[in-house]
C-alpha cells in the first residue's frame, strides 16, 4: 500500500535540508576567506603589479602608472633574467631527478619487511620535517672549505660553496635531501597499492627481479611517480631559501635562481615592477606544467 506523505510535511523537510546544507556552507567561509587574503590576493597582487610602474615612490603614494606590457619587455630582453631562468631549470631538474631516483630506492627498500623498519622510516622524515635553516646550516657546515666535516672525512680542501662548479651540486644535493622522504612517502603508498599476486605470477613464469621491477611496478608506479615528478617540480622551482641561505646565488651569479633574482631585484635595487614578473613567471611555469599533465592523466583515462 502506498504511503501519502502529507504536502505541507514534505515542504518543511525541504526547507530543513536546505537550512542544514546553507550552515553546512558556512563552515566553509573561514577557509575560503584565510585563502583569499593569505594566497589569492597576494597572487593578484603581484600580477597587477607586474603591468605597473612601481618603485619606492609608488609604494609609499600607493599611486601606480599601468604601462601595460612595457615590464615584460624590459625583463625578456635582460640576458640576467633568461641566465636565471636556465639556472632555476637546472637546479630544479638536477634536485627532482636526485630526489625521485633516492625517493624510490628508500620507497623500495621500505616497502620489505624487516625489524625496526618504522622506526627507521620515522627518522628518515626528520629531514623532511626539519625547517629549512636548520638543514641548510647544517649542509653549510658539512660543505665548508675550512672545518666542513666532508673535507675532513676526505682529507680535502675543497671549497664546495666557493667554487661554481661545485655550488650547484652541493645545493642541489641539498634540496634533494630534504625533499627525498616526502617523495619516498608517495612511492611508498604507491607501491603497497600494487597487489602481491602480480609478483607471484611472474616470478611462477621465471621473471627475476629486474624483469618484476620493469613490468610491473614501473608500468604500475607511473601515476604516483607522475604526481611526485610534478609536485617535487613546483616546490623546487620555487625554492628561495635553501639556496639563498647556502649561497646567496653566488659564487658569481652561478646558482642565481629565479627567486634568488626577483628577490634581489626587489629588496637590493628596489623595482618592484620587474621582479614582479619574474615571480609571476615562477606562477606561470608550474601552472603550464600541470594542465598538460592532468591533460595527459584525462586522456590515459579515456583511453
Amino acid at each position: 500500500m502506498a504511503i501519502t506523505v502529507p504536502q505541507e510535511r514534505l515542504l518543511t523537510s525541504r526547507t530543513t535540508l536546505r537550512r542544514n546544507n546553507a550552515a553546512e556552507y558556512l563552515f566553509l567561509v573561514p577557509a575560503v576567506l584565510f585563502v583569499g587574503f593569505t594566497v589569492l590576493y597576494p597572487l593578484a597582487y603581484n600580477v597587477v603589479q607586474s603591468f605597473q610602474d612601481v618603485g619606492i615612490a609608488q609604494i609609499v603614494s600607493g599611486q601606480a602608472k599601468y604601462v601595460g606590457l612595457d615590464n615584460y619587455a624590459d625583463q625578456f630582453g635582460r640576458p640576467e633574467f633568461w641566465e636565471s631562468f636556465g639556472i632555476s631549470l637546472v637546479y630544479t631538474g638536477g634536485t627532482v631527478l636526485v630526489t625521485f631516483v633516492a625517493g624510490l630506492a628508500l620507497a623500495l627498500f621500505f616497502h620489505r619487511d624487516f625489524p625496526g623498519r618504522n622506526v627507521l622510516r620515522a627518522l628518515l622524515l626528520l629531514a623532511w620535517v626539519l625547517p629549512t635553516v636548520v638543514s641548510a646550516n647544517v649542509w653549510r657546515w658539512l660543505l665548508d672549505g675550512t672545518y666542513g666535516l666532508l673535507n675532513t672525512v676526505l682529507g680535502t680542501e675543497i671549497f664546495w660553496l666557493g667554487a661554481p662548479s661545485t655550488a650547484m651540486i652541493a645545493v642541489v644535493l641539498a634540496s634533494a635531501w630534504s625533499f627525498a622522504p616526502f617523495a619516498m612517502i608517495l612511492l611508498l603508498a604507491g607501491l603497497q597499492g600494487i597487489s602481491g599476486s602480480l609478483y607471484e605470477a611472474a616470478r611462477i613464469d621465471g621473471a627475476g627481479a629486474w624483469a618484476q621491477f620493469r613490468r610491473i611496478t614501473l608500468p604500475l608506479l607511473k601515476p604516483v611517480s607522475l604526481t611526485t615528478v610534478l609536485l617535487c617540480f613546483i616546490s623546487t622551482f620555487k625554492t628561495f631559501d635553501t639556496v639563498f641561505l647556502m649561497t646567496q646565488g653566488g659564487p658569481g651569479g652561478a646558482t642565481e635562481v629565479l627567486p634568488v633574482y626577483a628577490y634581489k631585484l626587489a629588496f637590493s635595487f628596489y623595482k618592484f615592477d620587474v621582479a614582479a614578473v619574474a615571480t609571476t613567471m615562477l606562477l606561470v611555469v608550474p601552472v603550464v606544467l600541470s594542465v598538460f599533465y592532468f591533460r595527459s592523466l584525462r586522456k590515459e583515462e579515456l583511453a
